[in-house]
């Protein structure tokens, strides 16, 4: 089941954020999307963090999710928004926690699934922004 981009941006719309961030990290490539929607309301710097393990059709690439390319930005000492697409198992997750725990704090914000800050948490749906 999709949900359509109105119903998607009215809870973008709504979503209360309760922490001051110094950044958004979206995890590559399902966080972009949702990073640059919440940019425009935070206006905070948004870096990548590339991390894979699942294909376009949703199904493992890899046994554990993968690091792709280094972490290319300064994150020390700095309240992060990490922003993925869909949290389900939470590997993911958990990876790039591992990767940025010099950060003073991390919170996590999801389109779908279970996180600080969460637009969905229901079965998996396709987003509209998907072609």
């Amino acid at each position: 089941m999709a949900k359509t981009m109105e119903e998607v941006l009215e809870r973008f719309r709504t979503i209360e954020f309760h922490d001051d961030f110094d950044m958004i990290v979206a995890i590559a490539n399902g966080g972009i999307v949702p990073a640059g929607i919440i940019n425009q309301r935070l206006q905070k710097e948004v870096h990548l963090l590339r991390i894979n393990l699942r294909d376009e059709y949703q199904h493992p690439k890899y046994d554990t999710p993968q690091l792709l390319a280094p972490v290319d930005f300064d994150f020390k000492g700095k309240s992060i928004l990490l922003v993925d697409d869909r949290i389900k198992t939470g590997s993911t997750i958990k990876l790039a926690r591992e990767l940025l725990k010099e950060a003073r704090s991390i919170k996590t914000f999801a389109v779908n699934g279970t996180a600080d800050y969460a637009l969905f948490d229901e079965a998996c749906f396709k987003f509209p922004w998907i072609l």
